[in-house]
């Protein structure tokens, strides 16, 4: 318990810097309303961020794993796209807290392969109770005071600029279906095989879901002008 201790102790305080170092950016930029900024981590800190993993330690190793490479790739896309754009400090700063999400990821992935390996069935019916869930994201319950649906605006601004897609969603899927082995797990019981079947054929609704968004956004009529408060009501078309 001491070594999970120190753990979680650095691990958290890994992810405090990350928030520390981003906001200071974000007041040094000069770009933002930092006022509206600071009301949505309010807001967001005290809805409880929303996270599905109760009182199951197996659901919250699972959501980790994922959250850990979601934020990994998210982060590494922003830092490329601000290379090209220019803003090498911005660049510098995505591409350190990425590679903390990497090494994140690595802890956590380890100790899945370690649940299955000593409980099959309780983790892949974890596993299947997350997917179910969809590894929703805390910005799922943002608010900034003013956009009750500034989540799903959000969302739609990273789709269309490749900073977190759906396609990057459904590569996480396969690629811990992979590394964990899901479909080459034997001996589970009824209950374990329906999650496992449950698990490999997820994959497949998200590449659909992937088509359509991609349908959808490349429609000329889908087209609209969003505004955010962070910087200052200004239109983005997405």
């Amino acid at each position: 318990m001491k070594s999970w201790a120190r753990w979680n102790r650095g691990w958290s305080a890994e992810e405090n810097s990350h928030g520390d170092l981003l906001n200071k950016y974000l007041y040094l930029c000069g770009r933002v309303d930092l006022r509206q900024i600071e009301k949505t981590i309010h807001y967001l800190i005290a809805s409880g961020m929303a996270y599905a993993t109760k009182t199951n330690p197996w659901l919250s190793f699972i959501y980790t794993s994922f959250q850990e490479r979601l934020t990994f790739i998210a982060h590494t896309n922003i830092a490329r796209q601000a290379m090209m754009y220019g803003d090498i400090t911005l660049a510098k700063i995505c591409g350190t807290i990425a590679a903390d999400e990497k090494r994140h990821e690595r802890a956590y992935t380890k100790i899945i392969e370690k649940l299955f390996e000593i409980d099959p069935n309780a983790t892949m019916m974890s596993m299947a109770e997350m997917m179910r869930q969809r590894i929703n994201m805390p910005v799922r319950v943002l608010f900034d005071g003013k956009d009750h649906h500034l989540a799903v605006h959000l969302n739609m601004v990273t789709q269309k600029t490749g900073s977190y897609t759906v396609k990057d969603y459904g590569d996480v899927v396969d690629f811990f279906i992979k590394r964990w082995r899901v479909e080459e797990i034997t001996g589970l019981s009824d209950k374990g095989r329906q999650a496992q079947e449950y698990i490999c054929g997820f994959s497949a609704s998200i590449r659909k879901l992937e088509e359509r968004v991609q349908q959808k956004s490349t429609s000329r009529e889908t087209s609209k002008m969003l505004h955010f408060s962070w910087i200052f009501n200004k239109e983005v078309k997405v």
